[in-house]
């Protein structure tokens, strides 16, 4: 490492000698000190070096959350790998799509899905190595075979602005983009993450989300860099959840609908302290962070960021402007452009552009859309926003060309799941839009046409979507109409859709 280099691995060396006896790990009855934390994570590197693994190869993983997910992401850290952590709830072809596009060296499979992966271990010859999260199985050599060995690793020489995860974000043109992000942007990231939420050493995360996406990882490495404790959850469980913020007097955590409005919910008939709850942030109804406020004492946050910008960049409590997306965070120039780049007045509205430290190092195999994406020195976030007289930013929605559907947090193209129902042989013409949903936030709506005669039940409609694509992008709602209304130019209108089926 040069002089001015710092790594995530850094933060991990740091804890085990300066909180090295203290617990900062927990999965079910596991506990872990920082210290036999490093001792993991620097014998995971050995294994991987041992396996021809060098600075830059990529680490795929499908898996749910567990120890030995973190411990890759420490080993990558230690020897300048970059992690591909794909998304579990994608269909075959989708997986397949990331892995490809990715081309790791090593693959590693979670017992669950191992049958998944084992032909595209066949099938890419990139792939040298796999590994299972458990035992040996088939072609999968077990994860403790990989941590059989005595730790000692070279000096390391990855650099601050390395890339060190790539996270498949949305498909914009049917195909996922990779959004690549380096140390130097989430550590930045981390840093203010604790300013503002006063995050120390005494913090401990619940990690509910899956660590292939970024708002699962980054609150994890927010509490690890603070020299905290973070407790992972191999998937969402509100018993467990309301049990382990009790005994564990869990500080911070976040989250998508509706895992808060379910953890009250159980938690009024299972009576667990949660007082020891200091932050959460997420998406929620006004009514659900109303009784998370009076029922702990702890403040909701709210915010707006990306993969591509390592996280928030604007932050601030929910009720502090009820209804913005808060204020530019330390560590990030936030603009809002019109359509030729140039800033706009507060209360007009434009693209949100973002430049600094935390935004990423580009989408992986993606040349033009890295210059559609990097203009004018501002990476275009493709939202709409404005910001108020006092410097409050909100957000307006995703720009026509490309608006984005979030249930439950995750990200749905509109286009994607259109183009899917266009492939049904008794579909004519669709729109997809996103409807206000109590439970989920946003809900998926499909307004179709149908070809002359055609009689399509709704429910077979929306199995046929969820045997293309991930079951999270398929419709909840579908309405079938005569038509589409139509703009000059014999595009559909999709505010008058909105207008019509929105609700």
């Amino acid at each position: 490492m040069g002089l001015y280099d710092f790594s995530i691995y850094n933060v991990i060396e740091r804890n085990a000698r300066i909180f090295g006896d203290r617990t900062g790990w927990i999965f079910g009855e596991e506990k872990l000190t920082h210290r036999e934390f490093l001792n993991r994570v620097d014998r995971v590197a050995k294994g991987l070096l041992d396996r021809g693994l060098k600075r830059g190869d990529r680490i795929g993983i499908l898996a749910q959350n567990s120890l030995e997910f973190v411990y890759l992401y420490g080993a990558a850290a230690r020897i300048g790998a970059i992690m591909l952590p794909v998304n579990w709830r994608l269909q075959a072809e989708e997986v397949e799509y990331c892995i490809k596009d990715g081309e790791p060296s090593i693959m590693f499979a979670g017992p669950e899905f191992q049958a998944q992966v084992d032909p595209l271990v066949e099938k890419f010859d990139f792939i040298k190595h796999a590994f299972s999260m458990a035992r040996a199985e088939g072609k999968f050599a077990s994860f403790s075979e990989l941590m059989d060995n005595d730790g000692h690793c070279p000096e390391p020489e990855v650099r601050f602005d390395d890339a060190y995860v790539i996270i498949h974000t949305a498909a914009i043109a049917g195909k996922p983009r990779g959004a690549t992000l380096s140390h130097m942007g989430l550590l930045l990231s981390n840093l203010q993450v604790m300013a503002l939420w006063h995050m120390g050493s005494n913090a401990c995360n619940l990690g509910m989300l899956p660590l292939f996406h970024l708002a699962g990882l980054g609150t994890m490495l927010n509490v690890m860099h603070a020299g905290g404790k973070n407790i992972v959850l191999a998937k969402f469980d509100a018993d467990a959840a309301c049990r382990l913020i009790e005994s564990e007097k869990v500080t911070v955590f976040v989250e998508f609908p509706p895992m808060l409005q379910t953890i009250l919910d159980r938690n009024e008939e299972l009576g667990c302290d949660l007082s020891s709850l200091e932050v959460v942030g997420g998406l929620e109804m006004p009514d659900t962070v109303n009784r998370f406020e009076q029922a702990t004492g702890g403040k909701f946050w709210i915010a707006f960021g990306q993969s591509e910008t390592s996280g928030f960049v604007t932050f601030a409590p929910y009720n502090e402007r009820l209804g913005s997306a808060g204020v530019p965070a330390y560590i990030a120039d936030v603009a809002i452009v019109d359509e030729r780049g140039e800033p706009v007045e507060p209360g007009q509205q434009g693209e949100i552009v973002v430049r600094g430290p935390l935004v990423f190092k580009g989408y992986w195999n993606l040349p033009q859309d890295n210059e559609r994406t990097f203009r004018g020195d501002w990476h275009h976030t493709g939202d709409m926003g404005r910001f108020d007289q006092d410097g409050y930013m909100w957000y307006m929605g995703r720009m026509p060309e490309k608006e984005l559907i979030k249930p439950g947090g995750e990200n749905v193209y509109p286009a994607e799941v259109e183009g899917v129902i266009l492939e049904h042989p008794l579909v004519e013409d669709v729109s997809v839009i996103g409807v206000p949903d109590e439970k989920w936030g946003e809900a998926i709506k499909a307004v179709c046409v149908l070809k002359a005669g055609a009689n399509l039940p709704e429910a077979e409609l929306i199995e046929f979507v969820a045997s293309k694509i991930a079951r999270f992008k398929k419709p909840k709602h579908v309405v079938y109409v005569a038509g589409l209304p139509k703009t000059n130019d014999g595009a559909t209108d999709r505010v008058r859709v909105k207008a019509e089926h929105g609700a």
